[in-house]
C-alpha cells in the first residue's frame, strides 16, 4: 500500500524483499552451458556451475523483458516479470507472432540481449536477473509461485 510516495510494507512483505534482494552465490549466477534456441523456437536453456538447469520460453523472456521501459509498463499494470500483458478484448482478433529473437548475443561475461523481431532489443539479462527468474518448479515453488504453469 502507498500514499504520496510512501510504501508501507507488512513485516512478511520486508522479508520477502530482502530475501530477494540478497546476493546470490557466484557459482550460482556462473553458466557453465547458455543454449539460446533460435532455430527450435523455444527459447533459452542454461546449466549453472552449481549443477542446477534453468529454461525459459521465448514468451516468457519477451513479457520480462528487464529493459526500464519494460519495467516501468509492468510496474504500471501490475504484473510481474514474465506475465503476459492483459489481451483486449476484439470483435476480430488479430495474429499475433510468437515471441522470437532475431539474434541473440553476450553483454560483456555477465549478461544477454536479444534483439526480437518485435524491434525491441534494450533489455539485458544479466545471470543475476535470469536465475533469480529462474522458471523450474522447485525455484517457483521456493518463491511462492505456485498457480499457473510457467509460460
Amino acid at each position: 500500500m502507498s500514499h504520496e510516495g510512501i510504501r508501507i510494507q507488512s513485516e512478511e512483505e520486508r522479508a520477502r524483499d530482502e530475501e530477494a534482494q540478497r546476493p546470490l552465490p557466484r557459482i550460482a549466477i556462473t553458466p557453465e552451458k547458455v543454449r539460446v534456441l533460435l532455430t527450435e523456437g523455444k527459447g533459452l536453456e542454461i546449466d549453472w556451475s552449481d549443477g542446477h538447469r534453468s529454461a525459459w520460453s521465448f514468451a516468457w523472456l519477451r513479457n520480462a523483458c528487464p529493459c526500464a521501459t519494460c519495467n516501468d509498463e509492468r510496474s504500471q499494470q501490475g504484473r510481474k516479470p514474465g506475465q503476459p500483458k492483459p489481451r483486449v478484448a476484439e470483435l476480430l482478433p488479430m495474429y499475433t507472432a510468437p515471441a522470437k529473437p532475431a539474434s541473440a548475443q553476450a553483454v560483456g561475461r555477465y549478461a544477454l540481449q536479444f534483439n526480437w523481431l518485435d524491434g525491441h532489443t534494450a533489455g539485458i539479462y544479466s545471470w543475476d536477473f535470469l536465475r533469480r527468474h529462474c522458471q523450474c518448479t522447485e525455484c517457483r515453488f521456493e518463491r511462492g509461485e505456485t498457480a499457473g504453469a510457467p509460460n
